[in-house]
């Protein structure tokens, strides 16, 4: 049974092998709350009718799972509201899922979403298989194995994807400047997840690289902060590029050490317009003095946009790079019988200035794309410019 407390930000539910991800938007789990309905509104009736004849008329009753009949029904009501993050989890996949939070897992490295109704990558997490294999932010995955992807589920896509140790996965991706398919194989591997590092670059500026908002990135980021403040570092560029998120505490506690106590960080606004609930920082803004630049990309989603959009409304901080994936739901985990849970979508996200990220993301204040000849010869023109910019503040 899920007793989650903290509330994490994924674009989805997966990480093709590691899904912290950060991997749905916000969660809080809790026991399902049940509604009866009224008299007269919903007739299941038809329900029973159509179970019957199906028991009735199926040629093998051999093949008629009575509990995947139910399962089946949950998650067809689900999928009937339309919304991607809004989901139903059997007791197998909700142990996946589980797992998926807590440690290190076999699979390829790559968070997956749906986005404008199509399966795309995410982000590729660093040091992977799907990173050694040239997987980008915004490909579009086509084919899994040679299975048609249009119409699958993120959730069908990772029991696709997913693998032992050693085995091949084909995706055939599809990428906006390729103009065409390509398949790439990636061998599945089991992923463990770096979480910061950072470099002193131009003599005076400390570049951050936060890869995701995991459970130990407070302490981490405490560490790297000391360092810092103990360096001749004047100037600062966070790069959240292809971090697809993790836990809104951990991105609140990062915000405290960039914003002054009280300034707010997100808010999130519910079904009942009147109930908003708004998080602040709340740390020692021991680098909200240091000059810096924020990196974005279509892989920044959820825990990165609110950081990222946390930092520009409340200082200004210009962002670089590409637009962000625009993750700005929060889902809350409803527990069920048996282990099984419904993920619902409860709520939007807001910047500070009340801006909206669902669907729309972060534009950057100055956008540069990073093409593939940009890959080959290892240049990173996002990062120059930061660099550039940042040595122009004082």
């Amino acid at each position: 049974m899920f007793n989650f407390i903290r509330k994490v930000a994924f674009p989805v539910v997966l990480f093709l092998g590691f899904a912290i991800i950060f991997v749905s938007g916000f969660f809080v789990g809790h026991f399902a709350t049940y509604v009866v309905p009224q008299p007269g509104t919903i007739d299941f009736s038809l329900f029973w009718d159509a179970y019957n004849k199906l028991q009735e008329k199926f040629i093998d009753s051999s093949k008629i799972n009575d509990q995947k009949i139910i399962y089946g029904a949950i998650e067809g009501m689900a999928n009937s509201v339309g919304d991607p993050y809004t989901n139903f989890f059997n007791p197998e996949e909700a142990k996946k899922f589980k797992q998926d939070l807590e440690g290190s897992f076999t699979g390829i490295g790559a968070e997956i979403g749906i986005k404008k109704d199509l399966l795309t990558i995410v982000a590729p997490l660093k040091n992977t298989p799907a990173e050694r294999a040239g997987l980008k932010p915004g490909d579009i995955v086509v084919k899994i194995n040679n299975q048609d992807a249009s119409k699958m589920s993120t959730e069908e896509a990772v029991d696709l994807i997913r693998g032992p140790k050693g085995t091949t996965v084909v995706l055939l991706i599809f990428r906006e400047s390729w103009g065409k398919t390509k398949e790439i194989s990636i061998v599945r591997d089991t992923i463990k997840i770096s979480t910061i590092e950072w470099t002193l670059k131009d003599n005076d500026v400390a570049y951050i690289q936060i890869y995701q908002f995991g459970l130990n990135l407070s302490s981490e980021f405490r560490n790297v902060a000391m360092q810092i403040m103990q360096s001749p570092a004047k100037r600062i560029v966070l790069d959240l590029r292809g971090n697809p998120g993790g836990y809104l505490e951990t991105a609140q506690d990062i915000a405290g050490w960039f914003l002054q106590p009280g300034q707010v960080v997100l808010i999130e606004d519910f079904k009942d317009k009147s109930k908003q609930q708004i998080y602040k920082a709340e740390g020692n803004a021991q680098l909200a003095n240091y000059p810096m630049v924020v990196l974005i990309n279509e892989g920044s989603a959820s825990a990165s946009e609110i950081l990222a959009g946390a930092l520009r409304d409340n200082r200004d901080i210009k962002l670089v790079g590409e637009k962000s994936f625009g993750k700005g739901s929060v889902q809350e985990v409803a527990e069920l019988p048996n282990g099984s849970f419904l993920k619902i979508t409860i709520a939007k996200w807001l910047t500070p200035k009340g801006s909206l990220i669902a669907e729309v993301g972060l534009t950057p204040d100055v956008k540069i794309a990073i093409i593939d000849d940009d890959v080959t010869i290892k240049k990173d023109p996002q990062l120059d410019k930061a660099l550039e910019i940042v040595n122009g503040l004082k």
